[in-house]
């Protein structure tokens, strides 16, 4: 199994609760369409000068890979990456 854990800054101007929850409800009906996508939670963070948090879990690493290129995946960016200005990854076995 693999966690992947994703923090996010939006661009100034930005709606933040708006954007998130546009996010939100784009990524996290994703599990169950995309094979290995196991969990998936987005929430606006109140502590660290980050946004927001994406959290997700897969069952192995090849389902990780194929997530970031799996047409769903990639049709949800396109409504709101242009919201996005940093973003900080991790991902880890357990």
């Amino acid at each position: 199994m693999v966690k992947h854990i994703v923090l996010y800054t939006l661009k100034e101007g930005v709606d933040k609760p708006q954007a998130v929850e546009i996010i939100r409800s784009v990524l996290e009906p994703l599990v169950g369409v995309i094979p290995g996508l196991t969990h998936m939670e987005i929430r606006p963070a109140y502590e660290g000068g980050m946004d927001y948090a994406l959290y997700s879990e897969f069952e192995s690493r090849e389902a990780l890979a194929n997530y970031a290129s799996h047409p769903a995946h990639q049709e949800a960016k396109t409504h709101f990456w242009d919201f996005l200005d940093q973003r900080f990854c991790a991902d880890y076995e357990y």
